[in-house]
């Protein structure tokens, strides 16, 4: 590619701009996350970026397909989406550009999944009622087989750090919600118990930093519990401002947005929470384009996590 350091005019950008010579200037790291928004009224392909400054939502590139009950992770540069709806589609959502790719597929249809990773992989449990986890490495777009969890489950949630992701498995074939969590140390593929959460969760989502995930429980609960990854601890955290049920949730190193999907005598709703970590406060965010659930969320960076 030709330097293009110095003075150029407008005519000469638009020149290198048409033929594809002009660098684009990176997404800085920590600054955008991507919104699945999922099912509407129909499972729908719209994404809406939310910038944390300035707390700004907008249109962001369509997924490839319609997308419901979705999972997603990512490291600072790119996003991978799991389109969900039993299929084994996934994209690749680049954040300099704003560019939809294919991603390799998963191993088995998905519905109803979860996942968290580092700047390495992603680990996707699947959902749909098995213990079935997919290891995601970015560098080469690798799909392989992970860990399996403790038990079948659906409609869970996870976050995690560098080291580990916690995942809340949700709905556990022939119980029900549970308060089980699993410990996936990403050296090692090691699979093991974690600290449960303080009520059932099911259609929960989750969002944190290098330090701490914060939980919301779903179930049409207001609950969300703080995970400090440090000693496996459980706590409370600041509830939702309203009951939430097939949200989802994504953050950089200082606030997690959470959609709150499905909202009691509303239904699927715009509302978003801003959870500021420190001081565990719970505000207004920047509502979404339009009211929906059982969506997906990845950021360009948390650090500790993918930075």
């Amino acid at each position: 590619m030709p330097n293009y350091s110095g003075s150029w005019n407008l005519v000469q950008q638009m020149q290198a701009v048409a033929a594809s010579n002009w660098p684009i200037q990176p997404v800085q790291p920590g600054t955008v996350a991507i919104f699945a928004l999922g099912y509407t009224t129909v499972a729908t392909t719209t994404r809406d970026k939310y910038t944390y400054s300035g707390c700004v939502s907008a249109s962001a590139t369509a997924a490839s397909n319609a997308s419901s009950n979705g999972a997603a992770t990512g490291n600072a540069t790119v996003g991978i989406f799991v389109l969900g709806n039993c299929t084994t589609t996934r994209n690749k959502y680049t954040y300099s550009g704003d560019v939809n790719a294919s991603a390799t597929a998963s191993s088995a249809v998905s519905a109803g999944g979860s996942a968290a990773g580092n700047s390495t992989v992603g680990i996707f449990a699947l959902g749909t009622y098995a213990t079935t986890r997919n290891k995601y490495t970015y560098s080469g777009d690798v799909n392989a087989s992970a860990t399996a969890s403790s038990a079948t489950s659906v409609f869970g949630s996870a976050a995690g750090n560098a080291t580990v992701g916690i995942f809340a498995l949700g709905f556990v074939c022939c119980i029900g919600s549970t308060t089980t969590r699993n410990k996936y140390t990403y050296s090692g593929c090691v699979n093991a118990s974690a600290t449960a959460s303080s009520a059932k969760s099911y259609g929960g989502s989750a969002a944190g930093n290098s330090t701490i995930g914060i939980f919301a429980l779903g179930n049409s609960l207001t609950t969300r519990n703080k995970y400090t990854y440090s000693g496996c601890v459980n706590a409370s955290a600041t509830a939702s401002s309203a009951t939430s049920y097939l949200g989802s949730a994504a953050g950089n190193s200082t606030v997690g947005i959470f959609a709150l999907g499905y909202v009691s005598g509303i239904g699927s709703a715009t509302c978003r929470n801003k959870y500021t970590y420190s001081g565990c406060v719970n505000a207004t965010a920047t509502a979404a384009s339009a009211a929906s659930q059982s969506g997906a969320a990845t950021s360009n960076g948390t650090t500790g996590v993918n930075v």
